[in-house]
């Protein structure tokens, strides 16, 4: 079951431990290269930010970002500042985005995302703590994706198979893990590729940060997945 109130709170915690770590960089180290190809450090600092404001419109009924290319100029532009700067926004971004979650309201209620996704209200907090969580991990400090909460990796396991249930461009999939655990995901038709590995190894392949050479499956690799 979904708890919001919950999901928030991890969104409090995570965003701290965040802010912690990136506290210990210099201007230099956020001009240098994130673990996200093409990406600096900046990069990914600004997005963060830039995602709460895109999850107060959410809740506030406008459209998350007004289009694409202007999610990405503003990234672009916010990227170089500096270490000071980005630590305040993202903080205060972040306070923004926790202020207007906390009103009261129906959690049941659909909301529109980006690119036409929909989901319920209940369930944006995951979403936001997604973005902190993995990308903590992607500043390459002191956070891997072994180093995440077993219970947050199996919920965006989750997640990212019920994103790529029936995507056309992902082939039948059973996803295992040592401890017995098993997903179904990709296309309905046809005889699904079974792929076993470790549930953070299984994570970061479907989320788009491994290449999946530490799983298992009979083709000897899995199949290259479409972007999220």
């Amino acid at each position: 079951m979904i708890d919001h109130v919950r999901d928030l709170e991890a969104v409090r915690e995570a965003t701290e431990r965040l802010l912690g770590a990136a506290a210990t960089l210099d201007n230099a180290a956020v001009a240098a290269p994130s673990r996200l190809p093409g990406w600096s450090r900046g990069h990914v600092l600004a997005h963060i930010a830039r995602n709460a404001d895109a999850l107060v419109n959410v809740f506030e009924g406008r459209p998350m970002y007004p289009d694409a290319a202007t999610r990405d100029a503003d990234i672009e532009r916010d990227a170089p500042r500096p270490l000071a700067v980005q630590l305040a926004d993202v903080r205060d971004s972040g306070d923004r985005f926790l202020a207007v979650a906390a009103v009261p309201a129906d959690w049941t209620r659909v909301l529109t995302l980006r690119n036409g996704v929909t989901d319920v209200a209940a369930r944006v907090p995951f979403r936001r703590l997604v973005e902190i969580e993995l990308h903590h991990v992607d500043l390459g400090l002191d956070r891997a994706l072994e180093d995440l909460p077993g219970e947050f990796t199996a919920r965006e396991i989750d997640f990212l198979v019920e994103r790529f249930s029936g995507h056309a461009e992902v082939p039948p999939l059973t996803l295992g893990t040592p401890d017995g655990r098993h997903w179904r995901t990709g296309r309905a038709e046809g005889t699904p590729l079974p792929v076993t590995g470790p549930a953070p190894e299984l994570m970061g392949w479907l989320a788009g940060r491994r290449d999946g050479t530490a799983l298992t499956t009979p083709a000897g690799a899995p199949p290259a997945l479409p972007p999220l």
